[in-house]
Order: C-alpha cells, then sequence, then structure tokens
C-alpha cells in the first residue's frame, strides 16, 4: 500500500485483510490493515485503526479510521469477535459435512 498513513511492521495486528468501503454513492473492494495498540507510556485507552489502500479507491482521499476505547470496551468487541468467528467456524463446518453427505 502506498501513501499509507498507520504505520506498519512486525508488530502490526493484521496487515493484510481484504476490506470494503461503501458509500451512498458506491462500494469498493480493497486490501487494508487493522491494528490494535495502545501508547506506551501511561496507556489509558486501547486503539483500533483501520486503513484501506487509497490507491485502490479512487472515490475516497487517503485516510484511516482510528477509534479508542477503553478496556471494557476493547474487551466487549473481543468477545463479539469471538463470539461471531465461533458462529461462522460451525457454519462451514456444517456446510463441509453436509457436502459429504
Amino acid at each position: 500500500m502506498s501513501n499509507r498513513l498507520l504505520r506498519v511492521n512486525a508488530y502490526t495486528t493484521l496487515d493484510f485483510v481484504d476490506g470494503r468501503v461503501r458509500a451512498h454513492e458506491f462500494e469498493t473492494e480493497a486490501p487494508g490493515v487493522v491494528n490494535v495498540t495502545a501508547p506506551r507510556e501511561d496507556p489509558e485507552h486501547v486503539s483500533l485503526q483501520v486503513e484501506l489502500d487509497g490507491t485502490a479507491v479512487d472515490d475516497l482521499p487517503a485516510h484511516a479510521e482510528e477509534f479508542d476505547l477503553s478496556p471494557a470496551q476493547a474487551r466487549e468487541l473481543a468477545d463479539a469477535l469471538n463470539d461471531t468467528a465461533d458462529r461462522v467456524e460451525a457454519a462451514r463446518a456444517d456446510s463441509a459435512d453436509g457436502d459429504a453427505d
């Protein structure tokens, strides 16, 4: 990703994800980055950062979304991600079992 706003290195949470940007006038897919971090000194929040490859999205200037979450909000989000991941894995397993019949 050129013209990247987020720093991506060995510590980046997910340095390549399939993303999608949606607006009233358009929807397009683009590769992206998702990162979870906190300030090194005296952290008071968890930061969730998301950036899509600006070169793949002509209708939108380069930008990154960043959300500051309390520890409780971060845990709630983590729980929701885990629960949803479990549901998707179960559905995939059910689908694969149905294909084997």
